[in-house]
């Protein structure tokens, strides 16, 4: 553990200003893109394709940022929007829809509407806003959502548009994944919009990978970082097969420190097999944080979610808090309370361990509690028998 000045850059979404390593890929999929105006009819897309850590989701979002920079550069026109989704964890292209739409309006919750009226909603905002946009749909993996229905939305929007009214402004798609996802993710579209050949990209080698984890643990801790931290943890990437986003989860656990060993924690101990906590709290704050934060309004809807699916009743918001606050003791996770929402504050759960490394134990009933001993029902009295019955019953003690 080193003292660290900006540990935000050791986050899973930050993006860092140079692609590192992938410059040449970076500029085919900007130049594909034809911006600020291009010369072929919509829908302009193109799709970065490789396996998990080499590189994706940087090349995709630098790419998006490079057309952003590019419109600004035009005078007169409304400021350019970016509407990025990573689509691992939710569910179907209603889930992607909604996640697209929460971009323009926060609170917004699609259960009960069709996914078509969701699509909708977001190709009727772009237009309203009248900014020229780019959407970058990440992380697109096997069994993931579906994303025809979006894809098709996009190459023809006026279908999805109020009586009277056509046309968007300019709107850009970059999909990033692994080939088998996107092969399978345009496969119904490739006859109406122009997708391959994918952007493909190679692991990146020893010496990239040695120069962006240099990079990311210089930035974070605002100073040359050491070389043996570098070389350690590059080797331990590539000995677990690992691309640029295990090393830079091994060097976040490097810089900031590993979790607390369970029974050694502040404010009491907890059971040594891990934190006591439901599956689904876990599963829903990894899937509505992304690994970095998440409202916790996003984390009970999530959980609400997983408890229907399993049969049984979601959490009170106040039993869900508690939940949260164990995994803070832990060091897993830490809450802020902002400015704004119902009440006059917004509460935020940041990830600050990555969810697959963390130890939890199934809560049940005589789960020890952080504040005293096991946990258990209250004893009631046998109920009166009804009068039909009054003959078999006998009075207890």
């Amino acid at each position: 553990m080193m003292p660290t000045s900006n540990p935000e850059v050791l986050a899973n979404d930050w993006l860092p200003p140079l692609a590192l390593g992938r410059e040449r890929e970076l500029n085919e999929a900007v130049l594909r893109l034809d911006a600020p105006a291009p010369r072929a009819p919509g829908p302009w897309i193109v799709a970065i394709a490789g396996p998990s850590g080499t590189g994706t989701s940087t090349v995709a979002r630098r790419a998006a940022r490079e057309v952003i920079e590019q419109l600004r550069q035009l005078s007169g026109d409304p400021a350019p929007r970016v509407l990025a989704v990573r689509t691992s964890g939710l569910r179907g292209a209603h889930g992607v829809a909604t996640a697209l739409l929460r971009r323009f309006d926060e609170g917004f919750d699609g259960r009960g509407f069709p996914v078509a009226e969701v699509i909708a909603g977001v190709l009727r905002r772009v237009r309203r806003d009248g900014r020229p946009t780019v959407v970058v749909l990440d992380d697109v993996g096997v069994g993931g959502p579906d994303l025809t229905p979006l894809l098709r939305a996009f190459g023809s929007p006026d279908r999805f548009l109020p009586e009277g009214e056509s046309g968007l402004p300019p709107l850009w798609t970059i999909l990033a994944g692994s080939p088998e996802a996107l092969s399978t993710a345009v496969a119904e579209v490739e006859d109406r919009m122009a997708v391959r050949p994918f952007i493909e990209l190679r692991p990146y080698p020893e010496s990239h990978l040695r120069a962006i984890v240099r990079d990311r643990a210089e930035r974070a801790l605002g100073r040359p970082p050491p070389s043996a931290l570098v070389a350690r943890v590059v080797e331990q990437a590539v000995a677990e097969g690992g691309g640029a986003r295990r090393a830079v989860d091994i060097l976040r656990r490097e810089l900031l420190g590993r979790p607390r060993e369970p029974g050694r924690l502040p404010g009491g101990p907890i059971p040594s097999d891990g934190v006591a906590i439901e599956a689904r709290v876990v599963h829903a704050i990894d899937a509505a944080s992304g690994g970095v934060a998440a409202p916790l309004g996003e984390v009970k809807r999530r959980e609400a979610e997983l408890a229907r699916e399993e049969g049984v009743r979601p959490l009170p918001t106040t039993t869900l808090w508690r939940r949260i606050v164990r995994l803070e003791r832990a060091g897993y996770v830490r809450r802020d309370i902002r400015s704004g929402g119902v009440g006059g504050t917004r509460s935020i759960v940041r990830v600050l361990t990555p969810v697959d490394e963390w130890v939890t134990a199934p809560y049940r009933c005589g789960t020890p509690r952080a504040g005293g001993g096991p946990f258990r029902a209250p004893e009631r009295a046998p109920p009166p028998a009804r009068a039909s019955r009054a003959a078999s019953w006998r009075p207890v003690g």
